[in-house]
């Protein structure tokens, strides 16, 4: 099993579509990215702490590969705005991709290149590509929320678009 820390906004997004892809065995919610130890939701919100709201994924590279975790991440999710998504807006609301290793930073960048020479978005990609620092879990209450939650307004409205797109243009992907 290798791992992947991925930022796009808030984590229960970026939970709910990698829990249905296939290859993931597990999707948990923490933050990355900070400079001080064991932050607490709380504290991140204020974004004192420089952490992001990001996802550690557990996954299985002969099943799936990092760079198609990649493609996922960055179609489920705007990576040409600026500490925001939709109307989730600070720091710790920013898109980044947390590398493990020297490989892991490669792909990144390759493919962060590639979908800019091909003018995928019409904006700049504006990814942060970081050296992963030490992630820490979310309190229980994050963990499953989009599962536990789906008729909630934020799952139904900014949650379900996320994973309707997964299941369609990444259908070859999904579980």
């Amino acid at each position: 099993m290798e791992i992947a820390i991925l930022a796009g906004g808030c984590f229960w997004c970026t939970e709910a579509v990698f829990q249905r892809v296939k290859g993931v065995v597990e999707v948990k919610s923490g933050f990355c990215g900070g400079h001080i130890k064991n932050p607490a939701y709380r504290e991140v919100v204020t974004e004192r702490t420089g952490h992001a709201e990001a996802v550690k994924i557990t996954y299985d590279p002969e099943i799936i590969s990092y760079k198609e975790l990649l493609m996922v991440f960055m179609a489920t999710h705007d990576p040409t705005t600026l500490n925001r998504q939709g109307h989730d807006v600070g720091t710790h609301y920013r898109s980044a991709i947390f590398y493990i290793d020297q490989k892991q930073y490669m792909i990144a960048n390759s493919y962060i290149d590639e979908l800019q020479d091909q003018n995928v978005y019409s904006n700049d990609i504006v990814t942060e590509v970081a050296p992963a620092t030490d992630f820490y879990d979310a309190d229980d209450i994050h963990d499953d929320y989009y599962n536990n939650n789906r008729l909630q307004g934020y799952c139904q409205y900014v949650i379900d678009p996320k994973v309707r797109k997964l299941m369609t243009e990444y259908a070859d992907l999904a579980k």
